[in-house]
């Protein structure tokens, strides 16, 4: 991963490399300086002008390499609903993305504190530290400020927060690849990044409030109706559903209500549904879903 700051310099030392190349393999032809490179002809006129169209060709070539280089960092480009049921008591976080085991980054949540979701180029200290925040007694708000300032790559981050008391905070920060944003409601938020558009969270909104039923279907019915009107715009790999509810996983003795990861499939949200039919004990999804 590299920092704005890092960018920044690797095209200073970039260009300044391409100028030196230039400068000692120049030869001199009807009172120019003619260089041949791997990137065109520079021209110098008296070994001082640069020619424009060959400078900005090297400016535009390394930008585009720079770009490149962003988006091979590891962004997690993914859609996801963070919600809670604030009569069972359930948080939880559904999410799909075209990265290998989107599980072990994205979701967040503890019993009786909240949820977090953590995505584009994902900060993960933002779960267990949101988590110790919330505990607190802190809103879903000002934990969501506390961690913002804190990072000063904020901007390349995008994050949704449910308190225990359901109320909702969310962030895109403004270098989050288009389409970059979310839709919230009551106890929910439905975000990605690199979506084929807006209507993929106001498509997955809509499902999670029209759906009946617990938690996970909803949650899950939102993810499908995000996928049906096209969710992220690379593809998909992986998928996950953490829902934690006290004494819900095994024997009581924690809180993992639903812990189930797709982290490799070409289908991986239908696979996600079949998994928690199996966690459920039920031979088909309620709802029809």
């Amino acid at each position: 991963m590299f920092a704005g700051d890092a960018y920044s310099a690797l095209i200073r030392s970039r260009v300044r490399l391409q100028l030196w190349k230039a400068s000692i393999s120049s030869c001199t032809h009807n009172g120019y300086k003619v260089t041949d490179t791997s990137m065109g002809s520079w021209f110098f006129k008296t070994g001082t002008l640069i020619s424009v169209q060959a400078f900005l060709l090297s400016v535009s070539v390394l930008a585009g390499q720079e770009v490149q280089l962003r988006t091979s960092r590891n962004i997690v480009a993914t859609f996801s609903v963070v919600a809670c049921d604030s009569e069972n008591r359930q948080w939880g976080v559904a999410t799909q993305s075209k990265v290998l085991a989107v599980g072990s980054i994205v979701p967040f949540a503890r019993t009786e504190v909240g949820a977090i979701a953590t995505q584009a180029w994902a900060n993960t200290s933002f779960g267990p530290r949101g988590l110790k925040l919330l505990a607190q007694g802190k809103s879903a708000r000002d934990v969501l400020d506390l961690l913002l300032e804190s990072d000063p790559d904020r901007a390349h981050r995008q994050v949704a927060i449910v308190d225990r008391e359901g109320r909702v905070a969310e962030f895109t920060g403004e270098k989050c690849l288009d389409w970059a944003g979310a839709k919230s409601g009551q106890h929910f938020c439905c975000l990605g990044n690199i979506l084929v558009g807006e209507e993929v969270a106001s498509t997955m909104a809509r499902a999670f409030e029209e759906t009946e039923g617990i938690l996970a279907d909803r949650m899950l019915a939102a993810m499908k109706a995000g996928q049906a009107a096209g969710g992220d715009r690379r593809g998909r790999q992986s998928s996950a559903l953490l829902i934690v509810q006290d004494k819900g996983g095994y024997s009581g003795f924690d809180d993992r209500y639903v812990d189930l990861r797709v982290d490799d499939h070409p289908r991986p949200i239908e696979e996600l549904g079949r998994l928690l039919n199996l966690r459920l004990k039920r031979s088909e999804p309620a709802n029809g879903r």
